[in-house]
């Protein structure tokens, strides 16, 4: 397990690498393959020894060799960003058939996290390749662990969750974007392959997450009609979810005095 985690996390810092690329190019409609990294400043091409996850960053004090540019903070802590998430999920999923799919579910929600924060859209770049990477993978892992009651449970979860935020815009026009209902089905096929618990729990701590939010920017000088990404939300109440469902399913049964299965 040990071995696996360090993988795990060694995997993070490389996706995060390129996450970064991926995060600057795609809401601008360019191509993460090329033209290779370049310093902003200069326009000189980045070195392969200057491209080291967070080595490269700390060895160059944050700055572009070549001019001397300082280099955002933000790369590298979207490389150890990265690494944490792919640790966790390491964890939290194991040696399973299942991890990959998790793994792309993580990188995923880095992504569109970072670009919903930054330019309040979710791409349809990235969103609408990841159902078919989603069905494909969860495929894979149900015919690893011969669970495939689990794929059912996604497929369901999938169409539920993007049907419920489909509802959600109709009853309430403005109050997400339509990025958040496609988001949603995805979100849906990971919940659901993982348990009904974490399907519920998902769904319910996104909105939860959101609605904290939404007070703090209220409690911060914010206003009612300051618009705040809610992809974000989504995706962080998604990855809890595949921790905490569990639990927080037997605590509710139990004080619903229901006891639970076993």
């Amino acid at each position: 397990m040990t071995v696996l985690i360090a993988t795990c996390a060694l995997l993070g810092l490389l996706i995060g690498s390129f996450l970064n690329v991926v995060v600057h190019r795609v809401p601008r409609g360019e191509s993460v393959v090329r033209p290779a990294s370049r310093c902003p400043g200069c326009e000189r091409e980045i070195l392969r020894r200057d491209n080291v996850p967070v080595l490269s960053w700390l060895v160059l004090r944050g700055r572009c060799r070549g001019c001397g540019v300082p280099i955002s903070v933000r790369y590298p802590l979207v490389e150890v960003g990265t690494a944490a998430v792919f640790t966790a999920l390491g964890w939290v999923v194991g040696p399973s058939a299942a991890l990959p799919a998790y793994l792309y579910f993580g990188a995923i929600a880095v992504a569109l996290a970072l670009i919903d924060l930054d330019v309040r859209r979710l791409p349809d770049a990235i969103v609408k390749p990841s159902y078919l990477v989603a069905l494909v993978l969860l495929a894979a892992a149900s015919a690893g662990t011969g669970d495939w009651g689990a794929y059912g449970r996604a497929l369901v979860g999938g169409a539920g969750l993007w049907f419920l935020y489909q509802v959600t815009v109709i009853v309430k026009p403005g109050g997400m974007g339509y990025g958040d209902v496609k988001l949603a089905g995805v979100l849906g096929l990971y919940l659901g392959w993982w348990g009904w618990d974490a399907l519920v729990v998902g769904a319910f701590a996104g909105f939860l997450i959101g609605g904290v939010v939404g007070v703090a920017v209220l409690l911060t000088g914010g206003s009612l009609k300051t618009k705040v990404p809610f992809g974000p939300s989504m995706l962080l109440g998604a990855f809890l979810a595949l921790f905490i469902a569990s639990p927080v399913a037997q605590w509710y049964l139990g004080m619903a005095g229901i006891a639970p299965s076993v």
